[in-house]
This record gives structure tokens, sequence and C-alpha cells, in this order.
């Protein structure tokens, strides 16, 4: 397989490449079916978080509590939900 001295040609190296491809997908995704769609997992634990954090702040606005930083603390409120709901349900 020698074409220039001793570098494979370009098609060689384009098959090799192209043979690994199958390889990618081989591990099993979650996913969730609405209504006959199928959505992957992390976008539901996502939504929900997003849904639970819109909660929790208008908990904290109906018991008149302010945050500090609400730049910073309702985003990771939304990661922890996230993470926590992908946990308990896709461990």
């Amino acid at each position: 397989m020698k074409v220039n001295g001793n570098r494979p040609s370009a098609k060689h190296g384009f098959l090799l490449c192209l043979s690994a491809l199958p390889l990618a997908g081989c591990s099993w995704t979650p996913s969730i079916d609405i209504l006959g769609s199928f959505f992957p997992a992390w976008l539901v634990c996502i939504a929900v978080a997003s849904l639970l954090t819109a909660l929790t702040r208008l908990a904290l606005i109906r018991l008149q509590l302010k945050l500090d930083l609400p730049g910073l603390a309702y985003p990771s409120l939304a990661a922890l939900f996230a993470f926590a709901l992908w946990l308990t349900f896709f461990n």
C-alpha cells in the first residue's frame, strides 16, 4: 500500500476514517416518547428543571426573600434540578 515512498494515499486514509464511523453510535441513548416523537432525555430534564426553577423563584418572591446574586443563583439552581432529575430517572 505504498504509493509515494512511505506515505499511503489519501484514498486509503479516507477509507480508514470512514470505516471507524459506524463505531461512533454504539452506546444506548435514553429518549422519551412524547406524543409519538422521541426527545432526548437531557432535553426533557432541562425543560423540567427550568419549570422547577421558575416555581422556586415564585416561591421565593411570595416569601419575600431576595437573593444576593440572582444571575448566578438561578442558573445554578436550574443545573442542580437538571442533574438531580437525570440521576434520579436515568442513572
